[in-house]
Parts: C-alpha cells; sequence; structure tokens
C-alpha cells in the first residue's frame, strides 16, 4: 500500500490536510483525488468547522503540478487533469467552512492556484517565495489562477504577475494583499491552528462564518439584486440555527455568547 498523497486529521474542531509529495508536494490527478475526497469528508463531519490546508515538510507548500507527468500524457488527459484540479478547488471554495492556507514553505504554479482557493492564506516568514511562473514554460496558469488572482489584486497587477513570471517574497505578497498574515517561523504551526480556532465554537458561530463566506465568494460573482436575493437566504437559514438564538439571547442578557456551530 503506497503511503497517502493527502493526510487529513481532525483537532479540536478544525481539520488539517496535509499535501504528501516530496520533495516539492506537486499535484498529481491522484493528489487531487484524495484532497477532493478529503474536502468532503471535512464537509460533512459536523465536528469540523474549519478547514487548514499546508504542505508536508518544511520547504514547499506545495510547487503545483507534477510537470514530468505532464510531459508524457496526451493533449486529453491534460483537459480532463485541468477540468478535474478546477472542480476540487471550486468545491473548497464553495465548501461554508472557512479554509486556511498554510503557506510553510514556497508556494509557486499551481500551488499558488490551491492556496487562492482558500480563504486566507498566512504565510511562515522567510521561508520562501509565491507567484505564477507558469509563462517561462509556454503556458498560463490553468487551474483558476487567471481568474483568482485578478479578483485578489486587481487586473493591472495581476497581469503583471503572470506576463513576467516574477516570484516574490510573502512579505512583498501581503503588502498587495495576497498574503494575509505573515507569521514568524518558530511559532508558525501553533500560530495557525490558534488562527484556525478563533473561528470555531464556542468563541465564534461557525454557521455565521461559513455563511458569510458563501455570500462573499458566491455573491461576488452575481449580479447586485441576486446577490441580496443570496444574502437575505443565507441569513434565513442562519436565524433557524441554534447559535443565532444563542448570540442574540447573549447580547441581551449582556453576557458572552458560547456557540455550538449548529
Amino acid at each position: 500500500m503506497t503511503d497517502p498523497l493527502v493526510r487529513p486529521r481532525v483537532e479540536d474542531g478544525v481539520a488539517l490536510l496535509e499535501l504528501a509529495a516530496p520533495p516539492a508536494n506537486c499535484y498529481s490527478y491522484e493528489m487531487m483525488r484524495q484532497l477532493d475526497a478529503a474536502i468532503l469528508e471535512a464537509r460533512m463531519d459536523q465536528a469540523v468547522h474549519v478547514i487548514v490546508l499546508r504542505g508536508a515538510g518544511d520547504r514547499f507548500f506545495c510547487a503545483g503540478a507534477d510537470i514530468r507527468t505532464l510531459q508524457s500524457v496526451t493533449p486529453e488527459y491534460k483537459y480532463y487533469f485541468c477540468l478535474h484540479a478546477n472542480e476540487t478547488l471550486m468545491r473548497l471554495e464553495q465548501t461554508p467552512k472557512l479554509v486556511v492556507a498554510a503557506l510553510n514553505g514556497h508556494c509557486v504554479g499551481g500551488g499558488l492556484e490551491v492556496a487562492m482557493a482558500c480563504d486566507l492564506r498566512l504565510a511562515r516568514r522567510g521561508a520562501g517565495t509565491i507567484g505564477l511562473p507558469e509563462v517561462t514554460l509556454g503556458v498560463l496558469p490553468g487551474t483558476g489562477g487567471t481568474q483568482r488572482l485578478v479578483r485578489l489584486v486587481g487586473r493591472a497587477r495581476a497581469l503583471e504577475m503572470m506576463a513576467t513570471g516574477v516570484s516574490m517574497s510573502f512579505e512583498e505578497a501581503q503588502a498587495v494583499g495576497l498574503v494575509n498574515q505573515v507569521i514568524e517561523a518558530a511559532d508558525f504551526d501553533a500560530e495557525v491552528l490558534r488562527h484556525a480556532r478563533q473561528f470555531c465554537p464556542p468563541h465564534k458561530a461557525s454557521m455565521a462564518v461559513g455563511r458569510i463566506k458563501r455570500a462573499v465568494v458566491s455573491g461576488a460573482e452575481m449580479p447586485f439584486a441576486e446577490a441580496l436575493a443570496f444574502e437575505r437566504e443565507l441569513q434565513q437559514q442562519l436565524f433557524t440555527s441554534n447559535d443565532a438564538r444563542e448570540g442574540l439571547a447573549a447580547y441581551l442578557e449582556k453576557r458572552p455568547p458560547r456557540f455550538e456551530g449548529r
């Protein structure tokens, strides 16, 4: 039996999904299938409130697709490989649970495309670079990079980054809004978990966090009136939740709420 390419575990409401394909955690069709399954498992698990995605080891988050494999397969295989990768990342993006990318090392090419499908990106200081260098291979970022990057940093900067293929430091990425926070290397793993757990019960109403995510991710792609209607539907779902009842009661009783994620 071969070692898993995605290693999932659950700790205190957080599902940790580790990409494990040394040396650079490059993804293959099989890794994407395992990631897809792990996302579905975390989505359906009521004990999971936040998902954290990281790379195995301390040198790479993910260096993108396995180029050696792609070089040896047919154009049809490449097309379906990209299609499935897109579907997997969209499943991650559409899951109504907050997803944190823990950038523990280099995050380039398809690795950045994976990270951009997450909701927050936390990076380990001095651990690597970030960028989309596909143009140097004569291709474009084909797993959502051209679409997600422009939505994160704006058209002019996104075009410059992709057309030059230049990578930047995590600190530079934070300055342009691509990385949310840069964390000191010695405290990285503990700080990522601490950051993720702040969105878990009893501290936060994780259902509300998840619906805020859905409203932002999907609503941003809709006409304004339809997005408002979508927002109302999500709000109605929350009004029927235990957490909404607890939050309103705690406010009136002037006490801290204790949320359950239900």
